[in-house]
């Protein structure tokens, strides 16, 4: 049965995810290489334990978000289609129809305007993926560059970001430390509005409510 250390350390995918950063890079987009596909794996592991899902599906969330964006080198408007693509067509053979499924479509529904949620794994990838803003994923070094891109300026003043999960409150809370000095808060929402609304589809989906806490102050 497939494992998530055999997915990380498989070379075909390693070298996808490498290309997939590279094409990023070049067309100026923030990171999404091995650092930002490892800390969505660990935290949709996270996320799957902490709101009590089976062990197995522990391992598929973790194994669906190493891959994830995997397919980016072939094309970023479809990359979510190619990664599932090129998932299928590694592993095929290896795991139950069922949980293949499961995978695939996480990987295909993670980006999707229309995205309908309809297992648990691609609910958990979505507040995975979606949460990491951070500094470290701003690909560019210079100070008036990083200043002329949004996404870039964004990314940059977030110099905290957690997810956590409350049972008690059956809520998952995204918590961000934004520097205001850098950009005001709008900006954050400018760009993020509508992937906070994923996590908040994804999050219901799974039973619980979402919340957004930037600065101390409770936004959602």
């Amino acid at each position: 049965m497939l494992t998530f250390s055999q997915v990380k350390n498989h070379p075909q995918i390693l070298e996808f995810i490498r290309q997939s950063e590279i094409s990023l890079k070049v067309l100026g987009y923030t990171e999404h290489g091995l650092r930002h596909v490892q800390l969505v794996a660990d935290r949709a592991r996270t996320v799957a334990r902490e709101i009590d899902l089976a062990k197995r599906e522990q391992e598929l969330c973790a194994i669906a978000a190493f891959c994830h964006d995997m397919g980016s080198f072939l094309g970023r408007t479809e990359h979510h289609y190619w990664g599932a693509l090129l998932f299928h067509q590694i592993f095929v053979g290896t795991m139950p129809p069922k949980e293949m499924a499961w995978v695939i479509q996480a990987i295909a529904n993670h980006d999707k305007e229309d995205m309908k949620l309809s297992n648990k794994v691609a609910a958990v990838l979505v507040l995975a993926d979606k949460s990491d803003v951070h500094r470290s994923r701003v690909m560019v070094k210079m100070l008036d560059r990083i200043k002329s891109d949004i996404h870039d300026r964004v990314n940059y003043a977030v110099t905290d970001s957690k997810l956590k999960i409350d049972k008690n409150k059956k809520k998952i809370i995204l918590t961000l430390k934004i520097d205001t000095k850098f950009v005001p808060v709008m900006e954050f929402f400018e760009i993020f509005t509508e992937r906070m609304t994923y996590c908040r589809q994804a999050a219901k989906y799974l039973g619980y409510r979402f919340s957004l806490i930037i600065n101390n102050f409770k936004l959602l």
